[in-house]
Parts: structure tokens; sequence; C-alpha cells
């Protein structure tokens, strides 16, 4: 998107203290390492860096002008704009295009399930509509500004991830994004360690219908607390829950169920994707869309990195889920893969970002995957049991195994990936299944570059 100056002017409340021309465009960048030539460099600040210091830098690599602060206009400067904050003017301009293309706005956010819930309403929309979507997970104030210049002027619908770390944030993003429809896939205890308690992630989240139009349309997840915080919200909520789902099929890489009377299917396993998907169904179903169309763009659905990614690692079958993990996640992804995989072997690490509780919270995981094995042990008819194997990387998910171990539950805990990996490759039989799950921070695709690396070993 491009901009000239009268409009930038008044999308950012600016005072020009340079001026070229109100007939030419020019475009934003935000960054000097890929500054184009003629673009207007916007300099952005965070904790540990000011985007100011480099405006020198952008104008020697072609930046025709820069956004500031301050007074000060440099040399070689034909276009300088002064604001009182520069991430606020960025929100602005992205606003400003947003009224401009006028597109219907999906806003989602959740403690889980977000991104994969984005893709499926992205599949799903885009049976009917051009649409555009927020790339990746990127879902911070920067990344909405940034999915929002970045689509074509003939987009018709526009979906963007809105994720938080504290309170404020996802209001500030639905005030700039003035989403049509707001969509939650639940408030679990993800960023617990930030926001102090469920109550305060509910709330967070809730944040998304400040500025949901007053015609606009709540789809979330059937939870009490997201009631709670949304009851101020006068428009249409439409609740969904798995519980309102009859599953017919689930097997490896497949689901098919029916959910108000309508029968559908997903390229995906998973209680949880299901759920996740019918925010999918009433979002087409609410923008006029046929049963066809949404059935279809729902079996267009296919999981992205790191999202149960089906893959090779030497003489082992990988079931990669390891892009993040928070304990509801943990335990609808574990209890997927032991229910489909014969004799699976499940890698878990540390969960992060859970505050005070960590270590209770870990520990909580131990003992549902414990009960739940236990149970099902006890339901099977042939008396054939299942065995299942976890392996424990790190100290946190330790006292996952501790609560497994406690109900006589083959565990091994490790300090590494490495160590986890070497364990693998000595004890674990080739064509075995393996899952991994764990927060980010873990890298887990060590296990996988050394499995492959390894492979004759």
């Amino acid at each position: 998107m491009k901009f000239n100056e009268k409009e930038i002017a008044a999308a950012c409340g600016a005072e020009v203290l340079k001026s070229k021309s109100d007939e030419l465009k020019f475009g934003i960048s935000t960054d000097t390492r890929n500054i184009k030539a003629g673009e207007i460099y916007l300099p952005l600040k965070g904790e540990t860096f000011d985007g100011e210091k480099f405006i020198e830098q952008a104008l020697q690599k072609g930046a025709i002008g820069y956004f500031t602060t301050s007074d000060v206009i440099f040399g070689g400067a034909e276009l300088v704009f002064k604001v009182k904050d520069t991430l606020t003017a960025y929100l602005s301009l992205a606003r400003f295009y947003r009224r401009k293309v006028n597109p219907v706005t999906v806003a989602i956010t959740g403690s889980s399930g977000k991104t994969t819930t984005k893709e499926m309403v992205f599949s799903v929309l885009n049976r009917k509509f051009t649409t555009h979507k927020t790339f990746s997970n990127h879902n911070n104030e920067v990344g909405l500004c940034q999915t929002i210049l970045e689509m074509e002027e003939d987009t018709e619908a526009l979906i963007v991830e809105m994720g938080m770390r504290g309170l404020g944030e996802i209001e500030l993003l639905s005030k700039f994004s003035e989403p049509d429809y707001a969509i939650i896939t639940n408030a679990g205890s993800a960023h617990i360690g930030r926001l102090g308690s469920l109550d305060n992630i509910a709330k967070a989240k809730s944040e998304i219908v400040k500025y949901l139009k007053t015609d606009g349309v709540l789809i979330a997840n059937d939870n009490e607390r997201l009631k709670k915080f949304t009851k101020d919200f006068n428009g249409e909520k439409i609740w969904f829950s798995i519980s309102d789902v009859v599953i017919l099929e689930q097997k490896c890489g497949y689901s098919k169920f029916v959910y108000k009377e309508n029968e559908y299917e997903l390229n995906v396993e998973g209680n949880y994707n299901i759920e996740n998907s019918l925010a999918a169904i009433e979002l087409g179903l609410k923008l006029g869309m046929t049963y066809e169309e949404i059935k279809s763009g729902l079996l267009d659905y296919h999981p992205i990195e790191k999202r149960w990614e089906a893959e090779k690692a030497g003489k082992f079958n990988i079931i990669n889920d390891s892009y993040n993990a928070n304990p509801e996640s943990m335990k609808a992804s574990v209890s997927t893969f032991i229910d489909l995989y014969e004799n699976p072997v499940v890698v878990l690490g540390n969960m992060g970002e859970l505050g005070k509780d960590e270590v209770q919270l870990h520990r909580t995981v131990g003992k549902y995957l414990a009960d739940l094995i236990l149970k099902r042990n006890k339901a099977v008819k042939n008396g054939i049991l299942k065995e299942v194997k976890f392996l424990t990387v790190g100290t946190l998910a330790e006292k996952i195994g501790e609560e497994l171990k406690n109900a006589d539950i083959f565990v091994k805990n490790f300090e590494d990936n490495i160590e986890a990996s070497r364990y693998i490759l000595d004890n674990i039989d080739g064509g075995s299944t393996i899952f991994l799950k764990a927060s980010r921070a873990m890298k887990f695709e060590t296990i996988i570059e050394f499995l492959r690396e390894n492979e004759q070993s």
C-alpha cells in the first residue's frame, strides 16, 4: 500500500515538517535492512531498541523521508512527518487502509488454537471471497499493521489473528482493526504467568469485543468466563462446543463429524481440531456460504509447520506438534495421539509462561494423562493393553513424568534433547511413531535433526 502526503497527515494526525508533493505516493518501511529507494522510513521503538537512531541510515539507503517524534530534519530527507508515537502512527495508517478497502474483517484470538482456526477460516472463506490473512502467527501490533497494509485493494475478507501478553493488548488490536466478526477459540491457562488468573485471561481475550461493530457477531467457545466478560457486548453471540458434535470417524490424518445436522470432514485428527473448525462453520454460515462451500473449504485445510506435522526422521515416524504448548493443548493433543496410534511414544517438554504455579500445572497434565490411560485400560475388553511410553525433557516436564510414574506408566526423564534423542535411537523400535509436544523454547526440532543425522547409529 502506498500513501500520498495528505493521506499520511490525515491518517496519523501528523505534522508535516518537510513537504515534497501531494500527488506522489510512497510506500512505508519499518526496517532499514530491506528499505527500498523512495519509501518513507517509520522507526518503531521498544524496550531495547529505538528505530529513530537509524533514520540517517535509512536515508543513505534511499528513503525519501521519515517519521519522527522530534523536530530534527536530517539532510537528504524530502518528507518529514512528526508524530507523538510511531507505533500509533503505524496502526493509524493500517486502520486508514482497512477503512479504504473495507473488507469483511474477522478477528481471531484465544489461549490456544487461534492460528489453526485462522487457517481453517481462511480455507473456508477463500471458497467464496478474495481473502487475506495474518501470515504465520504474526499477531502483535506490528504484525497487524503488516497484515492489513499487505492486502490487495480487491480483498473482500480480511482475517487477523490477535495474540497478547497482557491486559489491554487485544483491545488495542481491536481498536485499529475494527472487526465485523470476532472469534474466541477458548480461554485456558496459557500466559497465566503474566496475567495471574484464569479470570484475567478470559478478560483479556474478551477485549476483542471492545471495538467489534455494534451489528457485528461474536463467535466463541462455550465458556462461562467468556460469557461473563463479554456480557456488555449487545450484538449477536454464537457459542460453540465439541459437545454439540457427533464424531463419526477419527483416524490418523482424518476426522468425520456431524454438526447441526450436517456432515463435515477434516484432513486432520483430534477433537480440539474439530472444535476449532466449528468457528469456521459458524462464520461461513453467517456470511451466507452454502454447506458445500463450507464443507469443501474445511477439506482444503492442512496443518501448518510444527502443528501436528507428520514427517520422517531416520527410521522413525514423527508427529511434530512442538510449536507451542500449554496445559489444555498438551492434554488434548496427547490424548488424540494415544488414541490413534499403536504403541505410541510421547516426548513431552517444558511448558513456558505458566508463572508461579508452573510446577503444579505440569503435575496436573501428568495426572490427567495417567488417569486417561488407566481408565482406557480398564475399558479394554480383549485384555490387550496398548503400551504407551513417555519421555520427558526438562525439569518441569519431569513433574509430568512423576505423576505418570506414580500410576506405573512407563516414563523416563532427560535433561536435554540430545540425551533424549540418543535414548530413542538405542531403545525405540524402528517404524515407531513418536509424538513431540513442548513450548517453542524447548527447540524440539533438534530431536528430529539428531534422529535424521544419526540414522545409521
